[in-house]
């Protein structure tokens, strides 16, 4: 019987290296991969990086050309689409997890919600081509991107919001009500407080995904050559990865440098964002 559980013990510790080999094998040939993508664009963009590549914009000629018109497209696309998806969707979390009886209408809610997040986004940009551009008649402008970016990272918001909300203990409820406070009292002062730094990390990771998309914008009619900055809801857009894509498929070898460059532009934007979120993260975190 000895000799049993210690040959059982041996075969377990066995399986447990192996998957651990495994795991860090496919972790190395992961991070090797984007090393090797990331120092590509580095020795093909960097010469080209600099303040006038950032502030021109686009052009047919290489050295003139610029990515101020898609960088400005990009951060305006950002700016709507965290103002038309953030409330609906932490709303929407709220509604679930703290008003919504747990019956079977719930939970399909909750089951469609989860499969939303896994559609591919091209079927977003069908449905924003079909929806916002011609039904609603809002043409290929920033505002039409901006919505259908926001059906796009509805779903990842929603479920990132309602986790941190069922994360926050039950004891910190019934202490409310036990107090005499309301349920929006108990939802506004106690859980939400709790829940934003859950909220805020999952928000930001989900524009950061959606500053990345190039696929739904294409199918709305972004366009890949503007000249110029938006300055309303109303006017054409472009953004970066529509920039780097119209690049990338010109013969010139030059303006494939101008798209590595452009890469970079769009990886410290995407940095930042996901700074911003670890920072607020642990703001909130010590602050509660």
């Amino acid at each position: 019987m000895t000799l049993h559980r210690e040959r059982s013990g041996d075969r377990r510790r066995l399986k447990s290296a192996v998957f651990h080999v495994i795991c860090a094998c496919a972790a190395g040939f992961g991070v090797l991969a984007l090393a090797l993508l990331v120092g590509d664009a580095l020795v093909d963009g960097l010469p080209h990086l600099d303040l006038a590549f950032v502030t021109s914009f686009a052009s047919r000629f290489p050295e003139r050309a610029g990515v101020a018109a898609a960088l400005a497209g990009s951060l305006w696309m950002l700016a709507l689409t965290a103002l038309i998806a953030f409330p609906i969707a932490v709303g929407a979390a709220v509604y679930l997890e703290e008003y919504a009886r747990d019956g079977w209408v719930t939970r399909l809610v909750r089951l469609n919600v989860a499969n939303l997040a896994g559609v591919p986004s091209i079927i977003y940009g069908i449905l924003g081509l079909a929806v916002f551009v011609r039904a609603m008649g809002l043409d290929r402008s920033v505002l039409s991107g901006a919505l259908t970016l926001s059906i796009l990272i509805l779903p990842v918001i929603i479920m990132a919001s309602t986790e941190a909300i069922r994360a926050v203990p039950d004891s910190i409820r019934e202490a409310a009500f036990g107090l005499g406070a309301t349920r929006w009292q108990v939802v506004r002062t106690q859980v939400l407080p709790i829940a934003l730094p859950g909220i805020l990390t999952g928000t930001i990771l989900s524009l950061s995904r959606a500053v990345g998309e190039a696929a739904p914008l294409i199918l709305i009619g972004a366009v890949g050559f503007i000249a110029f900055a938006p300055t309303s809801p109303s006017d054409a857009f472009t953004v970066l990865p529509l920039q780097i894509f119209n690049w990338v498929s010109r013969p010139q070898p030059e303006f494939r440098e101008l798209a590595a460059a452009a890469i970079l532009v769009l990886l410290a934007l995407l940095l930042t964002m996901n700074s911003m979120a670890i920072l607020l993260r642990n703001r909130f975190q010590s602050d509660g």
